[in-house]
């Protein structure tokens, strides 16, 4: 489904991706884990569009999408979950659901997806009407992943979804990431400090160290990894 072929990107002058190679197949959840500052948000921003690779190339389902706008990327079928939610906190939790939506003119699928999201996550149903901005981390979180659902993403980007969220929600939240993955189809790439939830979640796993991937395996492979084990998961 996704290919990026030697890509490199850059922030002005500092190079931040190095020749990076990574595949996601139809239907996995891929993890990329590394240190704060390993280039794993910058991966996925250069995926989105939002920083273009300099040289590379990115496939998305055999197409090459490294010079193609965000708005049109989403539109071929792909969505991100941001870093930090970045969720419209003046608008109702209803509002920026229906936005998640902009580029869909089936009105009565819509209607199905944001049904299926209040389903997901009963307490946004209860809550549609309040501003954004009033709901806790983990209710925002929540708002972020559905508001990217609802663009019917064949492949959905989550970047850091525990960041700042209690255990009790982000395991809620993984939860709720296997489901989509497994109910809905729904391929999942996943960027996560939380190496060791990450791994137990993914089916396959690349470890990210300096721009460069210096590890790609199966994800049991990578948690039993003694190197993994000590730079990563605190054992």
């Amino acid at each position: 489904m996704l290919e990026l072929r030697n890509v490199n990107a850059f922030y002005g002058k500092i190079h931040i991706l190095h020749d990076l190679n990574l595949r996601v197949e139809s239907g996995e959840i891929i993890t990329l884990i590394g240190a704060n500052g390993a280039g794993k948000s910058t991966t996925l921003m250069s995926i989105c569009g939002i920083v273009p690779p300099r040289t590379g190339q990115i496939l998305f389902q055999g197409q090459a999408i490294e010079q193609l706008a965000p708005n049109k990327i989403v539109a071929l079928g792909m969505s991100q979950v941001p870093e930090g939610r970045h969720i419209f906190p003046r608008l109702t939790v209803a509002e920026n659901l229906e936005l998640g939506a902009f580029l869909r003119q089936d009105k009565k699928k819509i209607r199905q997806d944001l049904d299926q999201c209040y389903a997901l996550f009963p307490i946004l149903a209860e809550r549609r009407q309040q501003p954004g901005g009033n709901l806790s981390g983990g209710e925002q979180q929540m708002l972020a992943i559905c508001r990217a659902l609802m663009a019917r993403p064949q492949l959905l980007l989550l970047d850091e979804p525990s960041m700042g969220l209690a255990p009790l929600i982000t395991k809620q939240i993984f939860a709720i990431i296997r489901k989509i993955n497994q109910e809905n189809g729904t391929t999942i790439l996943l960027v996560e400090q939380n190496a060791k939830l990450a791994l137990q979640t993914a089916d396959r796993g690349y470890v990210l160290e300096n721009g460069r991937i210096i590890l790609h395996d199966q994800a049991d492979n990578l948690l039993k990894n003694q190197d993994i084990q000590k730079a990563y998961l605190g054992i």
